[in-house]
């Protein structure tokens, strides 16, 4: 008899939310982490979430949600998911209240919300600088109720290899590894869910947890699964730079008041704080002075890469530049940003209630990720019912949270993140089992070929004895990809990338394993993973080659179609039909297939049905 278990890989906020949903709904679940869920990367997210509800009386709407969403993806999100999510929002938002989430309140005892880049509304709803680590613990709480009742079996400490697929090409089970034991198991389920994050290692020095390699999103689109939208890689503006990671502060300093600026003099001597206003260049709130400093992220991080390296105006000629909260009550501070406040004294030594914090952009979130599918009603909205709701196209085979593709477009709106995990956990759990009803794969005969398969692997990896260290090799690959494939991208740097990344994987093959151990061997793991990052890479670089164009987070200068400020005048109308040309060519998904060669590339039209797509503006 066919299982009725569903396995989910990944125990933050997207794996929970499913999980929660599945048990709810009267399923079995089986759910893998690399880590207790309690510490996955979910808990790093600290400024909100989104939904319009409108509590301040501004005119907000889940309409207006959803305009911004797909504008501030620049309109390469299909727009169904998009319009259901940002309906759903406010409702999760109430839920996660009702489940015990310590919310900040006004006074009167309501929700607070506060804004965020790419709005101009207070519809972030937030607890302190801690939100994603309060949601997170309320939906663990949830599931282990259902733990508790049998519902749901946790597998912790193990570590996603393979999807199992069987002769039809269905995806019924997985092959896991204990990470203490380094026990191999082929585990057979109605469906496999993927909600495994994002790619960030591949940058190597990140906002990131150490966690976030994207290896299981590389093994399965090396099994077959498209990948879609890697080039579109996010750039978070404000981040304390570190010899080991780069830590985020958080979009909700500027949310709360934060401005970001330089001295106006170069390399200006004086404190920060003994600088008077009128020697300070707010340059956002001068540049854009209807969002001022909650611009979105891309058009953020651009203006400060240009202030620092383009017009040498960084702090001590350095690549940063001043977010200042010290014209704020220390105590309001304390009450809304203490998560931050906390993390900057403790890396940096200085408290920004007094100094301003010295930041810049780093890299942060995949709006890309395995390619899902959707269908829809016949008045063109999200169809709930539908088993092909976060399917890869590997029948059986389910991605979630950032290891897919959907929600962002070409940049992420900000607090939206937190929002789109929960949402998709809320959405795929029915389709699952809807899928389950017709659809069931033939475990048996597949399974145990493919768990010898990857223990073969590994035993070929822990045996590997060349001269290069796979850590100081994954060094070299952030340190190219930060330095080729993040702010600012030109073809000529983008070609060599392709061909180091080549060279990589060839010196990857003469990799020492450093540890034979039979038991808890991290470095035979990260072998393993460090080649899925090579593979994740090339998709990449081969995304941003192709694509000549601007476009959110993807940014080639030599083809920028500079906009006029005054829309009334003849140049704006040249623009105009510039920029339809352009977006006529390139309103489309990239999606990489493998090959042994490398990945192929193809393209797909995105969904604008609900809102027609027009230049982005924030002057």
């Amino acid at each position: 008899m066919a299982t009725h278990r569903y396995l989910i890989v990944g125990g933050g906020l997207a794996g929970l939310s499913a999980a929660m949903r599945l048990a709810e709904l009267g399923a079995d679940v089986d759910l893998f982490s690399v880590v207790p869920v309690k510490r996955s990367h979910s808990v790093c997210a600290q400024g909100g979430i989104n939904g319009a509800a409108n509590t301040k009386g501004e005119g907000d709407s889940p309409d207006i949600h959803f305009y911004d969403t797909v504008k501030g993806g620049d309109f390469l999100a299909d727009q169904p998911f998009c319009k259901d999510m940002c309906y759903a929002a406010p409702g999760i938002i109430y839920l996660m209240d009702r489940m015990g989430v310590p919310f900040n309140r006004t006074p009167e005892g309501n929700l607070d919300f506060r804004r965020f880049g790419g709005t101009l509304y207070n519809r972030t709803a937030f607890s302190g600088a801690t939100t994603g680590q309060q949601l997170l613990y309320a939906l663990d709480e949830q599931v282990r109720r259902y733990e508790a009742a049998g519902k749901v079996r946790k597998y912790e400490n193990w570590e996603f290899l393979s999807a199992i697929i069987d002769s039809k090409g269905i995806c019924c089970g997985m092959v896991a590894v204990n990470l203490a034991t380094m026990e191999i198991r082929a585990f057979e389920g109605a469906a496999v869910i993927l909600a495994t994050g994002g790619p960030g290692l591949v940058f190597g020095r990140t906002t990131n947890s150490m966690i976030n390699t994207g290896s299981a999103a590389s093994m399965v689109y090396q099994q077959g699964a498209k990948y879609a939208n890697g080039e579109f890689i996010q750039i978070h503006p404000t981040a304390v730079p570190g010899m080991d990671k780069l830590r985020l502060i958080s979009e909700s300093a500027r949310g709360e008041g934060g401005r970001v600026w330089v001295p106006k003099k170069k390399d200006d001597p004086r404190a920060p704080e003994t600088i008077p206003e009128e020697d300070r260049w707010y340059f956002l709130e001068e540049r854009y002075p209807r969002y001022g400093n909650l611009v979105p992220r891309d058009v953020a991080s651009r203006e400060i890469y240009d202030v620092c390296i383009n017009l040498g105006l960084g702090i001590d000629g350095k690549a940063m530049v001043y977010l200042d909260l010290t014209h704020k009550p220390a105590e309001e501070l304390d009450r809304k940003l203490g998560g931050i406040i906390e993390i900057y004294e403790k890396f940096v030594g200085d408290d920004p209630r007094k100094v301003p914090m010295r930041i810049f952009p780093a890299v942060h979130y995949s709006m890309g990720g395995l390619w899902v599918g959707y269908e829809k009603t016949p008045d063109g909205l999200l169809d709930r019912g539908s088993p092909k709701n976060h399917m890869t196209n590997i029948p059986g085979l389910y991605a979630i949270g950032e290891v897919d593709c959907q929600y962002h477009g070409a940049n992420r709106l900000g607090a939206n993140s937190l929002l789109s995990c929960i949402f998709a956990g809320l959405i795929v759990a029915p389709a699952v089992m809807e899928y389950h009803k017709s659809t069931q794969g033939d475990f048996s005969p597949v399974a145990e070929n493919e768990r010898k398969r990857m223990a073969d692997r590994l035993e070929q990896l822990r045996k590997m004895n060349g001269k290069e260290n796979p850590y100081r090799l994954h060094r070299e690959l952030g340190d190219l990809m930060e330095r080729n494939v993040t702010i600012v991208r030109e073809n000529t740097r983008l070609r060599e990338t392709q061909e180091k990344l080549e060279a990589l994987q060839g010196r990857w093959k003469d990799c020492s394993a450093l540890d034979d151990a039979t038991w808890n061997n991290r470095p035979v793991l990260f072998l393993h993973q460090l080649w899925n990052m090579l593979e994740l890479a090339k998709i990449i670089v081969k995304g941003a080659l192709l694509r000549d164009e601007c476009r959110g987070s993807h940014y080639k200068k030599e083809f920028e179609i500079k906009q006029p400020k005054d829309p009334d005048s003849p140049e704006y109308q040249k623009y105009l039909r510039l920029w339809k040309a352009n977006h006529d060519q390139w309103a489309k998904t990239t999606i990489a297939t493998y090959t042994p060669r490398g990945p192929e590339i193809t393209y797909e039209k995105v969904d604008h049905s609900l809102i027609e797509p027009r230049p982005r503006r924030y002057d």
